[in-house]
């Protein structure tokens, strides 16, 4: 039941909508589970096949314990395939070879299950072969897609199965997740107010130039802090060299308003003076965002914020 507890918590409606399926045997031959990378879909397909197979349910939930549970769980049960891309794309002969392996009866049961992971990378051949596939589903069979990209599914084939959403991760979920993947908490606190893409997260987390632009804006927002007109020249020496294309540069002001709402929200548990400051700062950055939409220049920006901050 702990891992029940622990799906729940992340994807709440997503559980509850596949419980109550399980329970009033409303469950459907093919699913479309649609989200994030990291929202818990490949975890929550595990969790609701197990519904099938496992061989001593606990308040109709899988018990965990039971072999057929735990061969799910290891990828080692004959009536349960998974299917990965090969490569950059899911072929046609992987769903040829999944059709005559489905054509057979199940190996320890009637049942068999099919979970195809990454379902957008379908090239046309495999989605249409998938498709005929889907029309005329066999008995006592179903197939869950997971995708990170639902409109790269062929119309065809979303309507054919039932779509569940999954949500962006909670921003306490997201940074236990990255705190999981070994990641420095104070790091993955601030991937984790950045976005609440897990995929996303990871790959800022990866890219060299995330931690030179961190650290930069962190130098300037010490600078802003202190009234220091090294602010000023930080500007033209480093941010500009640092930031060099629209996207990076909202990424400045992104990363400045995390820091600016951190040291104002320890000011005010601290009933700090200086929370007006930070305010008045804050306003500033969500102000600078609009410009730079307007295509007001970046250097520009940046020293208004800090003409209005270090010489206000």
């Amino acid at each position: 039941m702990e891992e029940a507890k622990r799906l729940e918590t992340i994807q709440p409606i997503v559980f509850r909508q596949l419980q109550n399926s399980f329970e009033h045997g409303r469950m459907a031959h093919a699913y479309l589970f649609e989200g994030d990378q990291g929202t818990g879909k490949a975890e929550l397909a595990l969790w609701f096949v197990k519904h099938l197979f496992c061989l001593n349910l606990q308040a109709g939930m899988p018990c965990e314990k039971c072999n057929n549970c735990l061969r799910i769980n290891s990828k080692d049960h004959p009536d349960v395939v998974e299917i990965e891309p090969d490569g950059q794309s899911i072929k046609v002969d992987q769903i040829r070879a999944l059709q005559s392996e489905l054509a057979k009866s199940g190996f320890e049961s009637a049942k068999k299950v099919v979970i195809i992971h990454q379902a957008e990378k379908m090239n046309l051949n495999s989605a249409n072969s998938l498709l005929k596939f889907l029309e005329e589903p066999p008995a006592n069979f179903m197939i869950i897609l997971e995708t990170q990209s639902l409109g790269k599914i062929l119309p065809t084939i979303r309507s054919r199965c039932q779509i569940i959403h999954f949500q962006a991760l909670s921003k306490e979920h997201l940074q236990a997740r990255l705190e999981a993947d070994q990641l420095p908490t104070k790091t993955a606190q601030l991937l984790a107010n950045l976005t609440n893409s897990y995929g996303k997260a990871v790959e800022i987390s990866k890219d060299e130039w995330f931690n030179e632009a961190r650290d930069s804006v962190i130098q300037w927002f010490n600078y802003l802090e202190k009234n220091d007109p090294q602010a000023f020249i930080y500007v033209q020496k480093k941010l500009v060299k640092t930031f060099k294309d629209k996207m990076q540069q909202q990424f400045c002001f992104e990363l400045l308003a995390y820091f600016v709402k951190e040291k104002r929200d320890r000011d005010l548990k601290n009933q700090q003076t200086s929370v007006v400051k930070a305010n008045n700062l804050l306003a500033e950055v969500l102000a600078a965002s609009q410009k730079l939409e307007a295509n007001v220049s970046f250097q520009n920006i940046a020293e208004q914020i800090t003409l209005h901050t270090v010489f206000a």
